[in-house]
């Protein structure tokens, strides 16, 4: 099947900030990967990718879009395509998403559409009603994915048979599928991202990185999820309270490949929570600096990681193997307001 996935574009305001800065779409990455893997033929229109200079004023004073327009994507579809898959991450996009997706059904009526992402997950109803969306795969996509496209190909419409999944009735309507879909157990098994999709070089040059940009970059997932349920976080809606860490020698493995085919030298891990289990972390720094390249390479952890979990001996080993920056998460002294946002810590460690 020939599959065709969009990254739309992203917002920015007046001062050219958002609340991250764009950065190469790892999740998309994987689902490209992972389709690949079974067969389809897959391509992806990266708007930010394809026009990382591109800054199109929007309708309200303060805002303007980065990447391609909506016209320039659909312009872009491919005709050939059997069908299309569309992410998006974050809800203050979802405007821009919403115009892609009914240009989309303009120009290709009976192709379907199939949504992912965080957004989708949170509100897959709503976005159903307010778009031409056929399904919607929430929460860890690559399996379910897989299934969906699967079932595109063979020309099934049960749709109530897979599980994780938002899809249409007879009548139109949004429904939930029935059967629900545990989480992956087996990281370890998930292709590494198609990189080779993306321009690499170009959001590098334009430093268009998560983290600090310390040179070629290239983002790496070592854990998935988090078992923590904070009040004002999506994590538990969209990998439930699950954490699943990859094997660290094949982390190390991945970080090593991106090195020798990217030059990659720099490694922002966007991890929720990676630094959880302090043996899991021992394990990967003392794996990672019996590799010679340890020492032409830098990696960080710009999603953070909690105040706890950080002693005397995994900073030892963070700066032993060139970790070189953390987003550090201080937390409320008052034991009432750590509870009523779910912190579930202690006073003292």
């Amino acid at each position: 099947m020939k599959i065709q996935l969009v990254h739309p574009p992203v917002y920015l305001n007046v001062a050219a900030m958002t609340a991250l800065r764009p950065s190469l779409p790892l999740g998309l990455a994987y689902i490209a990967a992972s389709l690949r893997e079974v067969g389809h033929e897959v391509s992806v229109i990266d708007a930010v990718g394809l026009a990382p200079d591109k800054v199109t004023r929007g309708s309200r004073r303060r805002l303007s879009l980065l990447g391609l327009t909506p016209d320039e994507i659909v312009e872009r579809l491919d005709p050939d395509a059997d069908a299309f898959g569309v992410t998006n991450m974050w809800s203050f996009s979802w405007p821009v998403v919403r115009t892609i997706l009914r240009k989309m059904r303009e120009r290709f009526p009976d192709k379907p559409i199939v949504c992912g992402g965080e957004h989708f997950t949170g509100l897959p109803e709503l976005s159903m009603e307010q778009a031409p969306i056929d399904v919607i795969v929430t929460g860890e996509g690559e399996e379910a994915a897989v299934e969906v496209f699967g079932a595109l190909e063979r020309g099934e419409t049960e749709w109530d048979r897979i599980g994780g999944i938002w899809y249409r009735d007879a009548d139109g309507s949004p429904r939930k599928s029935p059967v629900s879909r545990a989480r992956n157990r087996a990281v370890d098994d998930i292709p590494w991202p198609a990189w080779d999709l993306f321009d690499v070089a170009g959001y590098n040059e334009r430093k268009l990185v998560t983290g600090i940009h310390y040179g070629m970059t290239v983002p790496i997932f070592a854990t998935r999820g988090c078992p923590y349920q904070c009040t004002y976080c999506s994590s538990p809606q969209m990998w439930t309270t699950r954490w699943y860490a990859r094997d660290p020698k094949l982390v190390v493995d991945e970080m090593e490949h991106w090195h020798e085919k990217f030059g990659a030298d720099n490694f922002p891990f966007h991890d929720l929570t990676a630094i959880l289990k302090k043996d899991w972390v021992i394990e990967f720094c003392s794996e990672l600096a019996s590799r010679p390249f340890v020492r032409r390479i830098r990696w960080q952890l710009p999603s953070g990681t909690r105040v706890e979990v950080i002693d005397d001996e995994v900073a030892m080993w963070l700066k032993r193997t060139n970790g070189v920056s953390l987003n550090y998460a201080p937390e409320s002294g008052s034991p009432e307001t750590r509870k009523r946002i779910k912190k579930m810590m202690k006073d003292e460690s």
